[in-house]
């Protein structure tokens, strides 16, 4: 079964205002270019740099996904993948924090699952059914903590 992640107002600005300035940032060299030889060879590898730039965070947005395999939990986005076993998850509890730590979430009305062969403890995500996932997770993971409050 495959979960897609929720996308809130407040995450979509933050995506929306990280584009704007990296078009800033990599648009800006073109209105220094004095010698009009060199505009071609400066637009192209500025547009190249925001074009690439934008592609990556819009691909690792946009493909969040969780899905429930037999024997583990593939969380992926973009290039982004991790295969969390069953056994492996100890404690599932609710989150708002959508910028610190391993998180393949685009919502503050999230979920953290931690297992124990995480590298930073735990993954965040943010499935649009959140209680059909929770109660998905619980059917593999019988033993599971859950701190919902």
């Amino acid at each position: 079964m495959t979960f897609k992640s929720k996308y809130d107002t407040y995450f979509s600005t933050f995506i929306l205002v990280a584009i704007l300035i990296l078009a800033g940032a990599s648009l800006f060299p073109l209105f220094l270019v004095e010698a009009r030889e060199d505009l071609l060879v400066v637009s192209i590898i500025c547009l190249s740099i925001f074009v690439s730039s934008v592609g990556l965070i819009l691909w690792i947005t946009l493909s969040i996904s969780y899905t429930f395999k037999e024997k583990h939990l593939f969380v992926k986005g973009g290039p982004f993948r991790s295969r969390i076993p069953y056994e492996k998850i100890t404690r599932i509890t609710t989150t708002k924090d959508i910028f610190t730590g391993y998180r393949l979430s685009t919502s503050r009305d999230g979920l953290e699952i931690y297992y124990t062969t995480a590298v930073f403890g735990s993954v965040k995500i943010s499935p649009k059914c959140k209680e059909q996932f929770i109660s998905e997770l619980k059917k593999h993971c019988p033993n599971i903590v859950m701190d919902l409050s």
